[in-house]
């Protein structure tokens, strides 16, 4: 690392930015290389800048903070920013990831500079906080209500009441709509806790499929039975979903 963190700050709000870059233009340490007031300029920022250190607020418009740093390959340290949420904080306090709950005074600024400068000189590959706490929101997935996706050059943010079916290959899941399909990296057993049970369901090891999209049932063996969805796509079910199917159907 250079003798100065180079540093980046996402935050919607211009006052919010203007006591961030006030306190931090105080300190020798840091040396901020830009500002942004939305994830997807902040996100453009990250992947051309490489900074050392992000401030980042969580609730954003358009793309959260969650939801920008899934979509990041290359994790630089992060320092939240938030007025509220105290699960989200309960997480970053367990996994060591600083946070600056607003209004926050030019101390508390520098107890987390400290903080990342220490963690950040210790790090190790695969160790990072960061990626400590990506793994801890995943043990204790919050109920979504859109999915970030990358589509070519462009971030797509899928409303999960549009979602048809999600299918499991390997490490990745296909993500079925009406208009397209998308491939994320993510597990299904994620998606089956973090989706709305009272819309999803999960029908065989590899599929979860929305209600709502569901047109019929048809059975083509013994005991063997399908999912036609309203886009005409077939789906197995398996015999120890089929159950939970036919009492979540009301049959």
């Amino acid at each position: 690392m250079n003798s100065k963190i180079r540093t980046l700050i996402i935050e919607d709000e211009e006052p919010a930015r203007q006591l961030l870059r006030s306190f931090l233009s105080s300190m020798d340490q840091i040396d901020l290389v830009g500002e942004c007031s939305d994830g997807f300029t902040g996100l453009k920022a990250i992947n051309d800048n490489k900074p050392d250190l992000v401030f980042l607020d969580i609730q954003m418009p358009k793309l959260t903070g969650f939801e920008l740093l899934e979509l990041l390959d290359e994790m630089p340290e992060v320092v939240f920013t938030t007025a509220y949420d105290q699960y989200a904080l309960q997480a970053f306090e367990l996994n060591a990831v600083d946070y600056l709950m607003k209004p926050f005074s030019r101390e508390r600024l520098k107890q987390a500079v400290e903080k990342v400068v220490e963690r950040y000189q210790a790090r190790n590959i695969g160790n990072s906080p960061l990626q400590k706490l990506a793994g801890h929101l995943h043990d204790q997935p919050q109920i979504l209500e859109r999915v970030v996706v990358k589509s070519g050059s462009k971030i797509e943010l899928i409303p999960v009441s549009e979602i048809e079916q999600i299918e499991a290959q390997d490490d990745y899941v296909m993500i079925y709509t009406h208009k397209s399909r998308y491939l994320k990296k993510e597990t299904l057993n994620f998606f089956e806790k973090a989706l709305p049970t009272d819309s999803f369901i999960r029908i065989h090891r590899s599929h979860i499929v929305n209600l709502k999209q569901i047109k019929q049932i048809e059975q083509y063996g013994k005991e063997s039975y399908v999912v036609v969805l309203s886009s005409g796509k077939q789906v197995n079910i398996s015999k120890s979903r089929f159950k939970d199917l036919k009492q979540e159907l009301g049959f």
